[in-house]
């Protein structure tokens, strides 16, 4: 199926290309390109990667061309989710040239790291190939991007963990230490019963743990979700043989510090997700550029 940008990721990229524009252009407009470029001269542009990657924010490229410029074109060459080697065209611009100036920087500043996001997110998808195990995101996302970084991670064959604290539960540590502030002699488990009391019937409850002992107490509370933190593979491997004695329908989460050479070992130690803070905190750009000297000119 087709990646697309849901509803929701497309008002975020409205939002953040009007931000991203006003940013730039300021209340003078691209001063430089209006002193020497004449309003009537039109032409045409390529999108190159200049380095293989995976594509990703190519809707979201048009988006920010169209708000500066209606009448301008943003054809896609490639889809997003499209692994492409170095010198791949995957768009061609056409418009007036004071447009194409004035919005080269915005666009690619959100291919580059749309970009990024899902080459890093395919590069640990690669890594885990052969196992069970999917790769999840975190709320580790710039300020207002979330929802198109999400959208990249997807782009890069990851999956989404919750959009934010508003749709899904995740009882972590500090949770814990302050439910246990005002019930010292309860447990995990009621701190699970207590969430499962409170939140809307059919979502999940996940509950973070670093001890063997604290997990056998979320299994038997009827956790739905475990996860796992900062556990080495060995470690991993206990918990998912002791999951599949005790509640075999929970599913195990690890997350914690995982890296591209930490994070087949992981896998391959049997859990059902990875969660990975870095695929959008860490994610270095994809390198891209609009190709001028392949530039076609009109008058």
């Amino acid at each position: 199926m087709e990646l697309a940008l849901t509803a929701e990721e497309r008002q975020a990229a409205e939002r953040l290309a009007s931000l991203a524009l006003a940013e730039d252009l300021g209340t003078a407009g691209d001063i430089t390109t209006r002193a020497m470029i004449a309003e009537s001269r039109t032409g045409t542009v390529n999108v190159v990667v200049r380095k293989a990657g995976v594509v990703a924010g190519l809707p979201v490229g048009e988006i920010v061309l169209r708000q500066l410029d209606p009448s301008a074109s943003f054809q896609t060459l490639v889809r997003d989710g499209e692994k492409v080697s170095a010198g791949t065209k995957v768009a061609v611009v056409r418009g007036s040239w004071r447009s194409l100036l004035a919005a080269e920087r915005t666009i690619l500043n959100f291919l580059m790291h749309l970009g990024g996001v899902a080459t890093r997110t395919r590069q640990f998808v690669d890594a885990v190939a052969g196992t069970k195990a999917v790769i999840l995101d975190t709320r580790k996302t710039l300020p207002g991007w979330r929802l198109l970084e999400k959208y990249a991670v997807r782009a890069g064959g990851g999956t989404n963990h919750r959009i934010g604290l508003c749709d899904g539960c995740l009882i972590k540590d500090n949770h814990l230490a302050a439910w246990k502030e005002d019930h010292p002699r309860d447990s995990i488990g009621g701190a699970i019963v207590a969430a499962r009391n409170a939140i809307p019937a059919g979502v999940p409850i996940e509950i973070e743990v670093d001890t063997l002992g604290q997990l056998r107490e979320a299994l038997a509370a009827g956790a739905d979700i475990v996860l796992l933190d900062n556990m080495e593979p060995g470690t991993i491997a206990q918990a998912v043989k002791l999951r599949d004695g005790l509640a075999p329908r929970v599913l195990l989460e690890a997350s914690g510090g995982i890296t591209l050479e930490t994070v087949a070992a992981i896998a391959a130690a049997g859990v059902d997700r990875i969660s990975v803070g870095a695929i959008t905190h860490s994610a270095p750009a994809l390198d891209m550029a609009f190709d001028w000297s392949d530039a076609k000119h009109q008058d």
